[in-house]
């Protein structure tokens, strides 16, 4: 049952759930259902009690069964083409040619740096908006995982609902292994490293959103490996063996040695240093990504080559 209509005017939808969001986030099915809506005020009408799962209230965390259904109060949107999200052609362009894996069940992509994952407060659209526009036929697409606005590199999307509840799962059991390559700010002297150091978010006075160090955060765990010095930087090898909202980022900022790039975490003279040779990004790079294929259970490992500005700076400049 599916009373959403097209109107001028928003109207009370009543959805029934079917098996395409069983097991999906109150939040998540909202946010997916309610495009262009912010993320603020979805949760705000769900801590109202404006959204009901079988008229009865329920927390964003709430995983939908089939046969629920879900009451969307009428929320104004911002005028929208045919309800989709207006995407950046030059990022439709880009898209198209950074399949690195692709079946029936999931996608790999080699995200670019500079766009964010997905759509949301402030932000038109994002790689999977992109994607759901590429292949207009394509019922089912969500993200598995999410990479920073600005990190490139390995981004999985799921094409079924099975695969990305099983993908999930692996996730969720740290048993897809991630690596990342990421250039540190100065010479790092380990050559290797293991940070245990529970992470916390905070927001800052700014509004602006940090992750910090703190002893009741959640448990967090990164494995860096020294690959190459360099004479005001040092390119690494990251494992993290857990999924923290900037984990890697903060991670290396308790080392001392921040990412190069990082206007959030890191050194405004070393980032500066930079940007004035030419190198304006974040130099975090998601290169491979290994898994069970939820079909097939095979294990499936994608690498991502690395973009132009990360490989130039490791062929042009001086080691040590």
């Amino acid at each position: 049952m599916d009373t959403d209509q097209q109107s001028p005017t928003p109207q009370v939808q009543w959805v029934e759930i079917t098996e395409n969001h069983s097991e999906q986030r109150l939040d998540n099915f909202l946010i997916t259902r309610l495009k262009g809506v912010p993320k603020s005020r979805i949760y705000r009408i769900v801590r109202k009690g404006e959204v009901r799962v079988n008229k009865g209230r329920v927390d964003v965390k709430y995983r939908l069964v089939i046969g629920d259904i879900v009451r969307i109060p009428p929320v104004r949107i911002a005028e929208l083409t045919d309800g989709i999200l207006p995407v950046n052609r030059g990022l439709t362009g880009i898209l198209q040619h950074n399949v690195l894996f692709e079946d029936d069940a999931l996608m790999v992509v080699n995200k670019p740096s500079g766009f964010a994952v997905h759509g949301g407060s402030g932000i038109d659209s994002g790689i999977i908006e992109g994607f759901r526009q590429i292949n207009p036929g394509q019922r089912f697409l969500e993200l598995v995982h999410r990479l920073d606005r600005d990190t490139s590199g390995c981004l999985m999307i799921a094409k079924k609902r099975s695969a990305l509840r099983s993908l999930h799962g692996q996730f969720r059991d740290d048993t897809v292994t991630k690596t990342y390559l990421a250039l540190l700010s100065g010479q790092w002297a380990r050559k290797k490293l293991v940070v245990n150091q529970p992470l916390q978010k905070n927001i800052s006075k700014g509004g602006e959103r940090m992750v910090v160090i703190n002893q009741n955060g959640k448990e967090s765990e990164t494995i860096f490996r020294r690959l190459k010095l360099y004479r005001d930087a040092t390119l690494v090898e990251v494992s993290p063996k857990t999924g923290r909202t900037h984990q890697i980022r903060v991670h290396a900022a308790y080392l001392s040695h921040p990412i190069v790039g990082d206007d959030r975490y890191g050194l405004d003279d070393i980032n500066k240093s930079f940007k004035n040779r030419g190198y304006k990004r974040l130099f975090l790079h998601a290169e491979t990504l290994q898994f069970q294929h939820p079909v097939s259970g095979a294990t499936v490992k994608v690498s991502a080559p690395l973009p132009q500005q990360f490989g130039d700076y490791i062929k042009n400049e001086e080691q040590i």
